[in-house]
């Protein structure tokens, strides 16, 4: 739709609700990305001049409901959540760039370009992909010409850049650098057919490697490793960790009590009294 016209400006002047109407929409479902989320989240021109909506910090693990935006945005900002796979998209024609710095990751779904056939930038910055053949369902987007993958464990694999710029032909600018022309050349003449491209993708997946790499991006400690962190605390102490990640209220908060129970360290604001129960700090006095 074009800006101007009577139901496009309709639909945003009902989605910038006032106080008391935002009141009767309920309770924001804690991890869930729900149409009454959309509908209190800020949207505004971006920079680029696009129209955006800002959906970061709300611990969503999973895309689903975007239908409830109607179709209304250039770009959505999905960055620091707790997403796991890259799916769950109605069909979005205006969608331009999506936003998806700091989530978790590890997956991307085949055929997206059926619902979201217009995106150009796809910021994937800090996740969890590891193995080049992840990677490969990007290969179909038709109009995709800025990619970032930067932070993800993918990126140390031996040709990744070649890699990636010989499944995007597209792609202009990769990880916030200009593919150059003798990178297209380079990569073509690595893999010159999709076949190649399988076969040195498989010579790349090791189970073991990749692992480690997925844990350091995260900040997780291998599981023997964190097992023997775990006992360096009371049951006490992680009864007190977990009822304080229950209590977060961010997804900072979230991750650095998380933290705490794979280092054995107790966090300073977690107070144990006397009969094993969790304390909260005290209240300095004015």
């Amino acid at each position: 739709p074009e800006w101007g016209t009577p139901n496009l400006l309709n639909t945003i002047a009902h989605c910038r609700l006032d106080s008391m109407s935002l009141g009767s929409l309920g309770p924001r479902l804690a991890g869930r990305l729900t149409a009454e989320l959309i509908l209190r989240s800020r949207q505004y021109m971006s920079p680029l001049k696009l129209y955006e909506i800002d959906l970061r910090g709300n611990r969503i693990s999973a895309i689903e409901n975007l239908g409830a935006t109607e179709n209304q945005f250039d770009s959505i900002d999905l960055s620091d959540n707790a997403i796991v796979k890259l799916e769950g998209f109605p069909r979005l024609l205006r969608l331009k760039h999506l936003l998806l710095n700091n989530n978790r990751i590890a997956r991307i779904a085949k055929n997206l370009e059926e619902a979201i056939p217009n995106l150009d930038t796809l910021v994937l910055t800090n996740n969890r992909l590891s193995n080049l053949q992840e990677l490969d369902p990007l290969a179909t987007f038709p109009k995709l010409t800025m990619l970032s993958l930067i932070g993800n464990p993918v990126c140390t694999k031996q040709n990744y850049r070649l890699y990636v710029i010989s499944k995007c032909k597209k792609l202009k600018i990769l990880d916030y650098k200009k593919v150059k022309q003798k990178e297209r050349e380079e990569a073509q003449k690595m893999f010159p057919t999709d076949e190649a491209a399988a076969q040195q993708a498989a010579k790349t997946f090791e189970p073991e490697e990749d692992l480690q790499a997925a844990q350091a991006q995260a900040g997780v400690q291998p599981a023997g490793e964190a097992e023997k962190a775990k006992q360096g605390l009371t049951p006490q102490q992680v009864v007190a960790i977990k009822a304080a990640i229950a209590n977060a209220s961010t997804l900072e908060e979230i991750q650095r009590l998380e933290s705490a129970l794979t280092t054995g360290q107790l966090p300073s604001e977690v107070q144990i009294d006397g009969n094993g129960g969790e304390q909260p700090e005290a209240m300095e006095v004015g």
